[in-house]
């Protein structure tokens, strides 16, 4: 569990409003509209079965998959309080035999696409967010409709630029400012509720279950609508470890929950005793002289729900990347003093590209509405699945215990799915695209990094022929510290080889050091490095971290050698073998995946660069390998 402490749980309520549920406090702005347009929505017919069938719908899926779901269940099923997927996976691994060696390979697939979808979501979120608010300036003007897609364009360009700044100082103002927004919420929602008090009536489940029994097909497709409602769920569980279930609880609960059904109800009063409202219902709950100070509202709220998935997106990749899912890649810790401050530009520029063009492409956020919610849905679905191998393997809940929820978790889930199947052809296709290419990256560096490490255990030498040879004096020499950069923590690196080949000379202090990122978010204390002292000044250092942690390798090496021996830190040199890898070897790999793998490993930074040692004292040695 995520250790807080009860006297600051509440500033963390406050910070988690924005970080946390800046995308489910957003949703108002076009769920309910675009529930209602896909359900068909006539005025002439019975207007109010049409208008509480959704509301229900949406009030229920709130309370059952945010406050049971993630709130009450899914907050304890974390990794040393860290959550997400990889958490999950981390927890599984936990206990050895809680699972065989095929399930553990099902959950690691399920894994990888559930990580995967949320590139998907993260592409369109801000673009959808962004685009709804500064739709409401059609409110104010029909003549200001072809400035809308140039302003979230340009809005999204300077999201996307500030990044690089990191969100310490900005993310101040989330709270305050979002605290603001649910306010709004709830009190527009209570201003048109109290015109037509009678709505409340749809908070009963019945309107709901007799919508979906009534409608058919229809209710099918409002299934895929009513989902925009709870977008930004797993974002929720992913950030339990910054905040702890307890501050999120407090947040949901006390604000978030209550503003978000105030809303909800007075949108749909509004629509039933104005049908024209159905335009655009959540701008008609405001009265006109607030017009504009709302949409700049709007503007603001949707901002701090986008950088909130930015950052969600960052820090999964770290993790991916960290856990050699994924190539190394540029990382920036914009703020050291806080985790998770991270910054990645190539994460961060292929982002704003898919958004931007999303806008363009899509140019509506009714028209983006389609494209959103299968990644969302699907997500929710692979949860479900894995909170099931936890409640049964990890904390041996019985059978019928664990299958209850996760039934009604997973037959609301399946409804999403097929609603937003529905929309396929419309956009629906997007994220399943961007979450299979991803997948297919994960999978193919994987199974590469495995074929690369068999071809470089063919041509490793044990430690100890190395040793014979300096104990024999048979190897000169030089004054100096190296350190040899190694994926195994067994044999001699191959890098040092071809530097004793070349140079015919070796270091009188010589470091073998591997660095290991293991299946839990943190360690801490002596699990931190392992050394083993194979003969005078010749040592071998095996540090490790967690997948949630931002590895000081320089800082812990000099830490962990004071113990044994003196170093000075400016005559440090560093070497690292750069692969150059050829695609006629002996792997099992199909010829393209080869050509993918060959691909991302000139995209990825050396292990030197990704631990941001001090360029001037590494040195890098190209060795040929046939994968």
């Amino acid at each position: 569990m995520s250790d807080h402490k009860p006297s600051n749980s509440w500033s963390l309520a406050l910070v988690a409003l924005g970080v946390v549920f800046g995308d489910i406090g957003t949703s108002p702005l076009y769920a309910l509209r675009e529930c209602l347009s896909h359900a068909g929505y006539d005025p002439t017919k019975d207007a109010v079965d049409m208008v509480y069938g959704p509301i229900s719908l949406m009030f229920w899926s709130l309370t059952i998959m945010v406050a049971v779901k993630y709130l009450s269940l899914l907050s304890y099923a974390t990794a040393q309080g860290e959550g997400g997927m990889f958490a999950l996976l981390s927890l599984l691994r936990s206990k050895k035999e809680a699972l065989s060696k095929k399930s553990l390979g099902f959950v690691m697939l399920i894994v990888l696409f559930g990580a995967s979808l949320l590139y998907g979501d993260g592409m369109i979120t801000p673009a959808i967010s962004v685009l709804s608010a500064v739709e409401g300036m059609k409110q104010l003007n029909e003549g200001l409709t072809p400035w809308v897609v140039p302003l979230a364009v340009v809005i999204l360009l300077g999201l996307f630029m500030v990044q690089r700044h990191g969100t310490a100082k900005i993310g101040v103002a989330f709270g305050p400012i979002m605290i603001v927004w649910f306010l709004a919420l709830g009190g527009l929602g209570l201003y048109r509720f109290c015109e037509h008090p009678e709505v409340v009536y749809a908070l009963s489940p019945h309107w709901g279950i007799m919508y979906l029994v009534h409608h058919g097909y229809h209710g099918i497709v409002i299934m895929g609508m009513v989902l925009l409602a709870v977008t930004g769920c797993e974002a929720l569980y992913a950030d339990i470890g910054h905040f702890g279930h307890q501050p999120l609880q407090r947040s949901w609960f006390l604000l978030v929950w209550p503003a978000l059904t105030l809303n909800y109800l007075g949108q749909g009063a509004l629509v039933v005793t104005d049908p024209a409202a159905i335009e655009h219902p959540f701008f008609h709950l405001v009265p006109s002289f607030l017009l504009v100070p709302m949409i700049i509202l709007a503007t603001a709220a949707t901002i701090i729900a986008s950088q909130a998935m930015i950052t969600g997106v960052f820090s999964l990749t770290q993790q991916a990347v960290q856990l050699s899912y994924l190539p190394r890649l540029k990382i920036i810790h914009t703020n050291p003093d806080v985790r998770g401050q991270i910054f990645m530009p190539q994460v961060n520029f292929l982002l704003m590209v898919a958004c931007i063009a999303l806008v363009i492409g899509f140019k509506t956020s009714s028209n983006l509405a389609s494209a959103y919610g299968l990644s969302v849905a699907l997500e929710m679905l692979l949860t479900s699945i894995l909170f099931f191998f936890v409640a049964r393997r990890i904390w041996s809940w019985p059978f019928w215990k664990a299958f209850l929820p996760v039934a009604l978790f997973v037959t609301i889930e399946l409804g999403y799915v097929a609603g937003s199947l529905v929309k396929f052809m419309q956009g629906a296709w997007f994220p399943l695209v961007v979450a299979a290419g991803i997948w297919i990256i994960m999978k193919t560096w994987t199974d590469g990094r495995a074929v690369l490490f068999q071809a470089m255990q063919r041509g490793r030498l044990p430690v100890q022929h190395l040793i014979e040879e300096i104990q024999n004096n048979r190897i000169i020499r030089v004054p100096g510290t190296a350190v040899f950069m190694s994926a195994s923590a067994d044999g001699l690196p191959l890098a040092l080889l071809h530097h004793l080949k070349h140079n015919k000379a070796l270091h009188k202090q010589v470091v073998l050091l591997t660095v290991k990122f293991e299946d839990v978010p943190h360690l801490v204390g002596e699990t931190r490095y392992e050394i083993e002292q194979h003969c005078d000044e010749f040592y071998r250092v095996v540090l490790r971290y967690g997948f949630s942690e931002s590895p000081q390798v320089f800082d812990d090496l000099c830490k962990a050698l004071s113990e044994k021996t003196k170093l000075k830190r400016n005559g440090i040199t560093f070497y690292q073998s750069r692969e150059i890898l050829l695609t006629n070897g002996p792997g099992k790999m199909a010829r393209w995946r080869k050509r993918l793998f060959v691909t991302l490993s000139r995209l990825s930074r050396p292990a030197t660069g990704y631990f941001d040692l001090p360029p001037r004292q590494v040195c890098e040695l190209g060795i040929q390998l046939e994968v």
